[in-house]
């Protein structure tokens, strides 16, 4: 079984950074594909970016990318989203999530077994 923690949200204004965090337990960390989501109030939970077990595949949503990056720290059993140049669409409750079975997608929120509670973002403009 994996729990899920993350920390690091905020309220940030748009241009900012943000770095959010999400701490694992569990022995199946380091061999699991890593994603995180997020849902806006009314909007349904949409894929931010995800991250293969070594780290060395990352994935974005074109919404996000050149601007978050996804890293990871096996040994910390940590994920991490750095998330730059922000913007008040971004602010939504973001979700760390493992997905334990390898299933091969990375993008549905159903090929993740394990979530975290979440961590409120706000963007103000």
């Amino acid at each position: 079984q994996v729990q899920l923690v993350e920390s690091g949200g905020g309220l940030v204004q748009a241009g900012g950074s943000l770095r959010l965090s999400c701490a694992a337990s569990g022995r199946t960390f380091s061999t699991s594909v890593m994603g995180w989501f997020r849902q806006a109030p009314g909007k349904e939970r949409e894929f931010v970016a995800a991250i293969s077990w070594s780290g060395v595949i990352t994935y974005y949503a074109d919404s996000v990318k050149g601007r978050f990056t996804i890293s990871r720290d096996n040994a910390k059993n940590t994920v991490y989203l750095q998330m730059n140049s922000l913007k008040p669409e971004d602010t939504a409750v973001y979700y760390c999530a493992a997905d334990t079975l390898s299933g091969g997608g990375y993008s549905g929120p159903d090929e993740y077994d394990y979530w975290g509670q979440g961590t409120q973002v706000t963007v103000s403009s």
